[in-house]
């Protein structure tokens, strides 16, 4: 059967570009290697992590947090194996939904791993070593990106693990080690520290979570420390030894110096990702890379080679479901002929530990290396209402505007629920709104959000409850 598109992945990038060409009438089918759809994100990423933060966050709370409500309950016990057993719930009921709207709009998805023959063509290879040929009119690379290793740390998911190996462990380690202080590395950490273990974490940057506006960084770290999670910032790993009860990890001063020894039950490396693109057959095929490895592609996901397009982590930009998702929604309307468009400037980014970090548009240390002048409005939960009726009094809210224009820039939240909250922010930015537009927003009274609408009026120094 020859196909209108083939997909290769099934990633929230791949899947959601099948259904949207699905939906315009092109006929479609999706390759997957897994035995699951859904890709990384919701196999063995975002989901099952998103399961056991809120799980470990709940078995938090009702040891240390209840009393404060008048709630006395007795110490929990931690039953790991029903909290995995929620986990692997959770992956099940998105894997097999994706699976169901595959079904209901007529996609076909193919078992085996795709490799790229030539514009038009997609060879197959099942488990069984059998392959066949797929005719198409156009193809879509979105095979998601995997583990970056560290060079002399062999990562076998038992003591030295990667993301994958920390969502599976069968009991909490005495002490986690975690390399990278980004954040995958602080949402794992997190789930162990509430669950038992002593977390460590070792950083070669002077500060965590790169990317992340530096004042929201910088408070978050002293929550975070307080919670029981210590840093070693500045700090390089150079070796590792597992042995059977544990791993000896070699650390040195990133700028070099004397060598010191920690030891850990668990290592988890958290270094970042990588685009997963080998067995594609991309050089081949004459296909392009950055020097970053990844797929170079025009303004419309276009790659060199005629008819071959490129969305998701295999291309440039941040690494994020939902920018994936965008690109999938655009790249498929674009082969449908119509006006397919991704707004890189206003893509959310979320931290999911306690409290939550979300942040969408420019950071003040972008505004000041672009030279762009800006207005700062910010507002503490700690003079929020819901804030203390809820005893979530953590973090602020920064609003960035431009200093001429008033178009909000950038908007930067630190608290419970940041993650829900920071929607708003991206609609308004979406419409190119100003400080102005959001301070005279009517917001419901108590709700955690009031505090975005003070940090607006904050702007123009006129918050109401500071």
């Amino acid at each position: 059967m020859a196909y209108d598109l083939v997909v290769i992945g099934s990633g929230p990038a791949g899947y959601v570009c099948a259904i949207r060409a699905a939906q315009l009438g092109l006929a479609t089918a999706v390759v997957e290697k897994w035995a699951t759809f859904g890709g990384t994100c919701l196999n063995i990423g975002c989901i099952p992590s998103k399961a056991l933060l809120h799980a470990s966050e709940l078995f938090e709370e009702t040891g240390h947090g209840l009393s404060a409500f008048g709630i006395e309950v007795p110490a929990p016990k931690l039953n790991l194996k029903g909290m995995m057993a929620h986990k692997d719930a959770t992956v099940k009921a998105n894997v097999d939904g994706v699976a169901f709207l595959f079904k209901k709009n007529k996609i076909e998805g193919i078992r085996g791993t795709g490799r790229i023959l030539a514009p038009g063509k997609v060879e197959v290879t099942g488990e069984d070593g059998s392959t066949k040929v797929l005719e198409t009119k156009s193809i879509v690379i979105a095979t998601g990106s995997d583990v970056t290793p560290l060079a002399g740390l062999a990562i076998d998911e038992k003591r030295i693990v990667s993301s994958t190996g920390a969502l599976q462990l069968s009991s909490p380690p005495k002490k986690l080690l975690v390399i990278g202080a980004g954040i995958i590395g602080l949402e794992l950490g997190s789930v162990w520290r509430r669950l038992g273990a002593e977390v460590e974490v070792i950083e070669y940057l002077d500060r965590i979570l790169p990317g992340i506006d530096a004042e929201v960084a910088k408070q978050f770290q002293r929550l975070i420390e307080r919670q029981g999670v210590k840093f070693h910032l500045s700090r390089k790993v150079v070796k590792a030894e597992a042995g059977k009860s544990g791993v000896t990890l070699i650390v040195e001063p990133a700028a070099g110096g004397e060598a010191t020894t920690m030891t850990g039950d668990v290592v988890l490396v958290a270094i970042g990702r990588r685009p997963m693109t080998e067995g594609l057959g991309l050089q081949e095929a004459g296909i392009k890379l950055d020097e970053r490895g990844r797929i170079e592609i025009d303004g419309d996901f276009r790659t060199n080679l005629p008819g071959v397009y490129a969305i998701g982590d295999v291309v440039r930009g941040p690494m994020l479901a939902h920018k994936g998702e965008d690109e999938g929604m655009a790249c498929a309307e674009i082969i449908a002929g119509k006006a397919g468009h991704v707004n890189y400037a206003v893509i959310p980014n979320v931290v999911y530990t306690y409290p939550e970090i979300a942040s969408v548009g420019k950071t003040e240390e972008e505004l000041k290396t672009q030279g762009i002048a800006y207005k700062v409005g910010k507002f503490p939960f700690t003079a929020n209402g819901r804030a203390r009726a809820n005893r979530t009094t953590e973090g602020f809210v920064k609003v960035l505007a431009d200093a001429a224009t008033d178009e909000v820039l950038g908007v930067h939240i630190l608290g419970a629920g940041a993650s829900e909250m920071i929607a708003e922010a991206a609609v308004l930015m979406e419409f190119k709104g100003s400080s102005e537009d959001l301070a005279r927003t009517c917001h419901a009274h108590p709700t955690m959000t009031e505090a975005v609408k003070e940090a607006a009026l904050a702007v123009e120094k006129r918050a109401i409850h500071i």
